[in-house]
């Protein structure tokens, strides 16, 4: 009996051994992400005298704080314009977004490990993936900033996108709508 109770014993420990080997790999693997489901994205793409631009507020977007990797979705129709017939053209004409409800960007910020969590403050990023709109998906790489404040970050930033580039037709492409949009993000993130 005595050997019995030495071989609980062993398999115990060894047992609470694994335990705890365990709880280190999954506090290793534990990863803190920030997200928003009201970030903003704003787009201009102008190319005559009526401004033609437009902002979607239900912008959904994640990102990883130890790998950088980065998410954003957004709705088409939810882009509004000032202009309802100009928001119909867009989506019915342009964007197709009964087809093509949504674009996405799936990509990385490569400089993650420069940012600071920890510490208020405004840190260049590089960030570098593939965004699709209109079905079509283009590698891009753009900057931007992210911005710390009480512990909460914010991702803002531009860019410019060439319409053609995301098979996107139509007759006033070039003329009253610019050949490029630019495109401005700003994600407040919650952890």
């Amino acid at each position: 009996m005595n050997q019995n109770n030495k071989m609980k014993k062993l398999v115990t420990i060894m047992v609470l051994m694994l335990g705890l080997q365990i709880t280190m790999v999954q506090n290793l693997n534990a990863q803190k992400v920030y997200a928003t489901k009201t970030g903003q994205i704003f787009f201009n793409a102008t190319g005559g005298a009526v401004p033609i631009a437009a902002v979607n507020n239900q912008v959904d977007s994640k990102f990883v704080e130890t790998t950088g990797q980065i998410i954003f979705g957004v709705l088409i129709k939810g882009f509004k314009f000032e202009n309802q017939l100009m928001e119909d053209h867009f989506n019915e004409n342009y964007m197709e977004s009964t087809q093509y409800p949504k674009a996405d960007f799936k990509g990385y910020i490569k400089n993650i490990k420069e940012v600071d969590f920890t510490k208020e403050g405004s840190y260049p990023i590089k960030i570098e993936g593939s965004l699709t709109i209109h079905g079509t998906p283009q590698n891009v790489a753009t900057t931007g900033t992210i911005q710390i404040k009480e512990g909460k970050p914010a991702i803002v930033g531009e860019f410019s996108v060439k319409i053609k580039d995301y098979g996107i037709k139509g007759l006033y492409i070039g003329e009253k709508i610019a050949n490029e949009a630019k495109i401005k993000v700003n994600c407040k993130y919650q952890n």
